[in-house]
């Protein structure tokens, strides 16, 4: 079955069973891991869901998983590494290991530094189809011209040629993002749900690694983030959501997109 434009209602590894092979150019998601929030009460089954995300995953395409830990008996569980090996392990390639780092960070803990960042998973199925690097580094060096020397793998350092310095660089892969009320988003009533990520967050990544017209799916749609920026960025979505509490904020959050769109 193949589909788009779409809010569904249930469990994710089904609904995408019923999908058909290599439809999904993206996915954007964050899942309800270590039990930092209880997500109304549900949880997932990992590798059933990974596997069928290999499955519905066009060559090419690629899962953003959104990530962290959480502290048990003492100790960080690294979730975020167990579940990146699973990935591996199915077939999918690591393609970069990014930082999402929180300008705001949750509450202290009396024994750590301050918590605060989420690792981004890159994974593709094969090598990545689409990789449109962001260009929003301002340089100092705006105008001058380099030249400099490049260390090789031999060791030995050779002159490279000379450039001239752009205005703007493509970024790192460490990402800092401004989270909060009103911040992650300016839908307020979408704060009902106790996780959402930055719409900046999910558009910059659908921006990243799809074109307009590709089909951006998240198996855990929860308010909606990345199908209302796939919406907004000329992709298709796919959102799915087992909640049918945070099923209602999705639906009430995609159709006020698409009122502002006529306006």
């Amino acid at each position: 079955m193949t589909m788009k434009n779409k809010l569904i209602l249930g469990d994710c590894i089904p609904i995408m069973q019923s999908m058909d092979n290599e439809i999904i150019d993206l996915t954007v998601t964050s899942p309800p891991y270590d039990d930092l929030r209880l997500y109304d009460g549900y949880s997932f089954r990992m590798e059933e869901t990974v596997k069928e995300l290999y499955r519905i995953t066009k060559k090419g395409g690629v899962v953003v998983w959104v990530v962290g830990d959480s502290v048990v008996d003492k100790s960080e569980t690294l979730t975020s590494f167990k579940q990146a090996l699973t990935f591996k392990e199915i077939g999918f390639n690591v393609h970069d290991t990014m930082i999402y780092h929180k300008t705001s960070s949750s509450l202290p803990d009396p024994t750590r530094y301050n918590q605060s960042f989420e690792y981004m998973f890159i994974f593709s199925k094969g090598k990545p189809k689409t990789v449109n690097k962001i260009r929003d580094h301002e340089n100092n060096w705006f105008g001058l011209k380099t030249g400099n020397v490049v260390r090789e793998k031999d060791g030995k350092l050779y002159p490279r040629k000379d450039r001239i310095q752009p205005k703007y660089s493509e970024r790192s892969n460490l990402w800092s993002i401004d989270r909060g009320y009103m911040i992650t988003t300016k839908d307020d009533f979408a704060f009902q749900h106790p996780a959402m990520f930055p719409e900046k967050l999910a558009k910059d990544h659908i921006l990243s690694w799809s074109n307009e017209g590709d089909l951006v799916l998240d198996p855990f749609c929860g308010s909606a983030t990345t199908c209302k920026m796939a919406q907004q960025q000329s992709r298709n979505y796919i959102g799915i959501e087992i909640s049918e509490q945070y099923m209602k904020i999705a639906k009430r959050r995609m159709a006020q997109t698409v009122i502002q769109s006529y306006q």
